[in-house]
């Protein structure tokens, strides 16, 4: 099983998401959003998602993203999304699991 805790950053919104797969393929998740929108799109979704079709298709593509367009008032930098992806991807072992940001730098 792989955890992945997602700070969205100024909306002060956190996401814990687990992600457990027997065979790499079909991934069983467990969302837990402070986010409305996440917890809507998940009960509206489910929880078992096939990996290739979450993970391995063009950016802004799969059923998370596909759903978002439609029904996720959000806007486009939110990374609860990716990180989904990101925790489904490294359960099935299509990545491997390691920490990804992003870093404001103030350079004067």
């Amino acid at each position: 099983m792989k955890k992945a805790v997602i700070d969205a950053g100024v909306c002060g919104f956190k996401t814990t998401v687990s992600a457990e797969s027997e065979d790499g393929r079909e991934a069983a998740l467990s969302v837990q959003s402070d986010c409305e929108h996440i917890t809507k799109m998940m009960n509206t979704l489910g929880n078992t998602f096939d990996a290739f079709e979450v993970c391995l298709v063009r950016p802004g593509k799969g059923v998370l993203y596909e759903y978002a367009v439609d029904s996720y008032p959000a806007h486009a930098a939110c990374p609860v999304i990716a990180g989904i992806t990101k925790c489904i991807e490294a359960e099935c072992g299509l990545a491997l699991p390691r920490d990804a940001y992003i870093k404001f730098v103030d350079e004067g």
